[in-house]
């Protein structure tokens, strides 16, 4: 019976790796449409014991939103493992992503992959964005860009990504998309970045200091040297603008993107960016493809092979989350500077066909905070502030009725002028507030969001008026913030 159950397990195995992608199918030459990928994954579902593909959402046009759950036993059960989350094609022009995702589940069905789910629990969301996909545009259905959605949560794509995540606590994960290095900037400057993958990891620092230093100092060299031995370049994901003529970054430290909304829950979070076609076509499609799942796949080996330490990091600095440190200080406003360092960056000459190494002086790599608050215990909310309600339901935030005690100290801010500032060259709100202690009418009409819990420093910075990545800072919650008077959000100390 025991060998009998063996080869039944062994040819369904060999059965699902039988199962071509559609891009494979077509040789190629178009990118997988949505009906494609679901009746793959529903193949794929069918041969394979390793998968379980379930529905997590619909998106605005009404397409189902699938991930695929890989384990070798009941997925999330085993404490030991670590969940891991990938999720590709949040703007829907970025297809290679789609195409890597739909890649690696073959990649990992064969025998010889099998280990990793020793150690991994691991979901994969293929497409994110199928109503921008169909039509290879960025945005969604409501045309929204869904990385710009994931503090706000007004897309039902971005809530239901969230949803699953909170479902599960993912202790590492990766955001899949694409860079565009051909604007016409670049042509007439004669060069352009050229890297198979661009990978980075969280940059607000808020953040765990401990898992930042981790991403950067042995995750970074690792996927590099990963990716290098297995035919594609790499390089470090600084947007921005031509050398010489605009300084250059690592990626923003806003936290309403992929990666840094579950980096500010001290995950181990990264995103990976391949490049783009040229016009946003199939261009180079199977190698962009190839390179995407490469990358995803040193990130499950990579996680495989440290298992137990990123768990324990994870895990050790969530606690800090959940339990902070008296005037612990949260960074609200923030800015990239420099730290004295040349970047010394490879860009393609469009004349020679060959990499030049740019001297980047104006390269500024650290953040910093420009004006940071005190961690309240917690913050009040009318009882009748249905958004805010909704809001905080969305991130499945913990809230009470409020019942103020002897030694609670209840703080309100007065905005006496709104001034603006730049944020990675946006203008924002900047208000000016007077902090004083309020004498709220009645405790009954409130609740309270205390800080004590995994989303503290989101809740923070989501919740200051001041707050550069704040609710304010967005049209739908702009209301709030009115010259002249109380805001209506308070400070519990």
């Amino acid at each position: 019976m025991k060998i009998f159950f063996i080869i039944l397990l062994v040819s369904i195995i060999s059965f699902a790796q039988q199962i071509k992608t559609p891009l494979e199918l077509s040789n190629y030459s178009k990118y997988t449409s949505y009906s494609e990928i679901i009746n793959f994954v529903n193949q794929i579902d069918s041969a394979s014991g390793l998968i379980n593909c379930k529905l997590i959402g619909k998106s605005v046009e009404g397409r189902e939103l699938v991930s695929l759950f890989f384990s070798n036993n009941e997925f999330g059960e085993d404490s030991s493992k670590m969940k891991v989350l990938i999720f590709a094609q949040q703007h829907g022009n970025e297809q290679s992503g789609k195409e890597g995702a739909l890649l690696l589940v073959n990649e990992l069905l064969k025998p010889e992959n099998e280990y990793l789910f020793d150690r991994i629990d691991f979901a994969l969301i293929p497409q994110m964005n199928p109503d921008g996909s169909e039509q290879n545009k960025r945005r969604n259905g409501n045309n929204a860009d869904l990385n710009r959605n994931h503090l706000i949560l007004t897309e039902p794509e971005t809530i239901a990504l969230h949803n699953l995540f909170n479902e599960y606590l993912f202790e590492a994960n990766m955001d899949v998309h694409e860079y565009y290095p051909f604007g016409e900037d670049w042509v007439k400057f004669g060069y352009r970045r050229n890297f198979d993958e661009q990978i980075g990891g969280t940059t607000n620092i808020n953040v765990s200091e401990k898992i930042r230093e981790r991403s950067n100092n042995e995750y970074l060299p690792f996927i590099k040297k990963y990716l290098n031995e297995n035919g594609f370049s790499y390089g470090p994901y600084i947007p921005g603008g031509i050398p010489g003529e605009d300084f250059l970054r690592y990626s923003t430290f806003d936290i309403n993107d992929g990666r840094q909304s579950f980096g500010i829950l001290n995950s181990f979070s990264f995103i990976q960016e391949g490049i783009n076609g040229i016009d946003y076509t199939v261009d180079n499609i199977k190698h962009r493809a190839e390179g995407q799942m490469i990358g995803m796949l040193g990130f499950l080996t990579y996680i495989y092979e440290n298992a137990a330490d990123i768990k324990t990091l994870v895990h050790s600095e969530r606690k800090k989350l959940i339990n902070p440190e008296k005037d612990e200080k949260i960074a609200i406003q923030l800015d990239h500077v420099s730290d004295g360092t040349k970047l010394e960056y490879n860009l393609l000459s469009y004349k020679t066909n060959t990499d030049t190494t740019f001297i980047v002086n104006d390269f500024r790599p650290k953040v910093i905070s420009l004006y940071d608050v005190t961690k309240p215990k917690g913050y009040l909310i009318h009882k009748d502030s249905l958004d805010l309600i909704n809001w905080a339901n969305k991130h499945n935030l913990k809230y009470f009725q409020f019942v103020k005690s002897t030694e609670d100290k209840v703080i309100e801010y007065f905005v006496n002028g709104i001034d603006s500032i730049d944020f990675e060259g946006d203008i924002i709100v900047n208000p000016s507030l007077i902090s004083r202690t309020s004498e709220i009418i009645a405790d009954e009409n409130y609740l309270i969001i205390p800080t004590n819990q995994l989303y503290g420093n989101m809740i923070v910075n989501a919740l200051e008026p001041k707050a550069m990545l704040g609710l304010v800072t967005y049209d739908k919650y702009k209301y709030l913030l009115k010259n002249y008077s109380v805001f209506p959000i308070y400070r519990l100390e």
